[in-house]
């Protein structure tokens, strides 16, 4: 588990398929199939045998040749599931990223435990013709003050939750009174394709600052995974000569 935010997450759960998955699904097409290259010289701190496994240059150039001419139904095949933990207003623009992605998420139909909240660094609104995103960060009179509503807002719609729990109101109604600012959970299940694609899109500096910070956590639960793939994908190192 990675900590985001306030008491935000990212676990890992599962893979499936590796750098040599990507590589196979493409030599397929020529009825031809790679191996791993062993290097067994390695020993452990306690003398034991450390086997590594390694793709061969030439595997290597192939997945950045995919990567570039955007050869991505390869990259498809590997698929990585992921538990995430997020305030509402980031999890839905997770979720517009439909294609090679699906999800299940924590309903507040069905429980009615403690709502958690995300407490945000205050930001002013962007200068000039920008409609979108946010500025510098407040000053500290400001933020205080910005702090001060934020929290009276937060704690005003948890009572009135808690209120409309006790009354016997309907879970799936009563959260209807929940800010955007309180965390869901999800797992998220995607290709490798998928997640490079979310990645590039949420890592961009036009990108709210928040989902940039899970962009950044996916990247590195993900990479060392995938390290080749996911270095021709997101271009993250140099394409190897």
């Amino acid at each position: 588990m990675i900590k985001v935010g306030t008491k935000g997450f990212v676990t890992l759960i599962e893979t499936l398929g590796s750098d040599l998955t990507i590589v196979n699904a493409a030599r397929v097409s020529f009825n031809k199939i790679s191996k791993w290259d062993e290097d067994a010289s390695l020993v452990d701190d306690n003398g034991l045998l450390d086997v590594t496994y390694k793709l061969n240059d030439k595997d290597k150039h192939l997945i950045h040749y995919l990567a570039k001419h955007d050869h991505w139904t390869p990259f498809a095949h590997p698929q990585i599931c992921l538990h995430i933990k997020a305030p509402i207003s980031i999890r839905t623009q997770f979720f517009k990223h439909k294609v090679g992605f699906v999800e299940n998420e924590l309903s507040r139909r069905y429980v009615d435990e403690e709502p958690e909240f995300f407490y945000p660094e205050w930001s002013s609104r962007p200068t000039g013709s920008m409609k979108q995103g946010a500025g510098d960060n407040l000053d500290n009179n400001d933020s205080n003050r910005a702090v001060y509503f934020y929290d009276y807002a937060v704690k005003a719609a948890k009572s009135a939750y808690d209120d409309l729990i006790k009354l016997g109101v309907a879970p799936e109604q009563a959260r209807f009174v929940l800010p955007q600012g309180t965390y869901t959970e999800w797992y998220w299940t995607g290709s490798l394709a998928a997640y490079a694609r979310f990645y590039k899109q949420r890592s961009n500096s036009h990108a709210q600052a928040e989902i940039r910070d899970y962009a950044d956590v996916i990247s590195t639960i993900i990479k060392p995974l995938f390290p080749i793939s996911w270095n021709a994908l997101t271009n993250t190192f140099v394409t190897p000569q």
